[in-house]
């Protein structure tokens, strides 16, 4: 077996075992996730990455330990502005707290297997079409500034999202939750999907339009199987614990949402660079990554104890 098979198999031995043990014996079905708890799921997530990234340094190299650090800062800060969107559909849908953890679960789940498909077809555009990277460079600049121009909405309209709307159109969908929170119930002799049905949907589904940023920003970084599809997942399977951390702290971030345009732009810019034969180093797209994500949570931490001040 080579490097890079010896270290995908210890990932899905890993990540086997993670899945079973925070997502099933830690979340018990129909439970409420205190803040202690999210605390400790959240460093468990955080630990169990950073570990891998040293596993890769010492079985595969340390440029892709590096590049592999880099990808899950990425996806990390794209993560934290994706569980603002989730709250905003939570509350929007009016599913009680109860149901939070089980809903976020199924959602995430069904998220990594549509990744999984995106990053595939990614990869293998790249591998064919070098110059799709350009593509993605232009793509993400553009986001990027767009992102960064843009003030977040705080306010989550169903009938103005896409993915609402697909379900709307294709599928029977009940106001209801049921009593044991099931995904589909029956009214009037039909199958239906439930409140807590669609919000699954929803939850995979913006994931995904995340992941029109995210994923072409990390091929930026690397074109590496490994790399990709390991800093992805990690990223993705932290979500649960994140949301239940921010879930009262969407205001105190404010500017997190600046801290990752200014993010994708540089990637963006990356890719660009070489158009015109400028290689930019991997570690130096790892600084930028932490100094953007820092000082944003730095100065969206500021402004919120200034607002609570006044």
């Amino acid at each position: 077996m080579t490097h890079t098979q010896i270290s995908l198999l210890l990932f899905a031995i890993v990540l086997l075992f993670a899945i079973v043990f925070d997502l099933g014996l830690m979340s018990k079905k129909d439970k409420i996730v205190s803040p202690r708890t999210a605390i400790w799921q959240t460093l468990f997530w955080v630990t169990l990455s950073l570990s891998f990234g040293i596993w890769i340094w010492f079985e595969n190299g340390h440029e892709l330990a590096i590049e592999y650090y880099s990808a899950y800062l990425m996806e990390w800060s794209l993560s934290v502005d994706n569980i603002f969107v989730f709250i905003l559909i939570f509350a929007a849908f009016d599913i009680g707290e109860k149901y939070y953890g089980r809903t976020l679960i199924l959602g995430i789940l069904m998220a990594i297997v549509l990744r999984i498909l995106f990053i595939f077809l990614g990869i293998s555009l790249v591998s064919r079409f070098h110059w799709i990277l350009y593509l993605f460079g232009v793509f993400l600049v553009y986001t990027g500034y767009q992102m960064f121009a843009t003030q977040e909405d705080r306010e989550f309209r169903p009938e103005e999202n896409s993915v609402y709307r697909f379900l709307k159109k294709y599928f029977r969908i009940s106001d209801q939750i049921g009593e044991k929170g099931n995904l589909f119930l029956r009214e009037e002799g039909k199958r239906k999907l439930s409140r807590i049905g669609v919000v699954v949907a929803m939850l995979a589904g913006t994931d995904i339009v995340f992941a029109m940023d995210s994923i072409p920003a990390v091929l930026a970084i690397s074109q590496n199987k490994l790399v990709v599809y390991t800093s992805n997942i990690f990223a993705v399977l932290g979500l649960r614990s994140l949301f239940f951390l921010l879930q009262g702290a969407v205001n105190r971030f404010a500017y997190l949402q600046q801290g990752v345009a200014v993010i994708l732009i540089f990637i963006g810019l990356k890719m660009l660079a070489g158009l015109v034969q400028i290689h930019i180093p991997t570690y130096v797209s790892l600084l930028v990554i932490v100094l953007c994500i820092g000082v944003s949570i730095w100065i969206s931490i500021i402004a919120a104890k200034r607002r609570s001040s006044n």
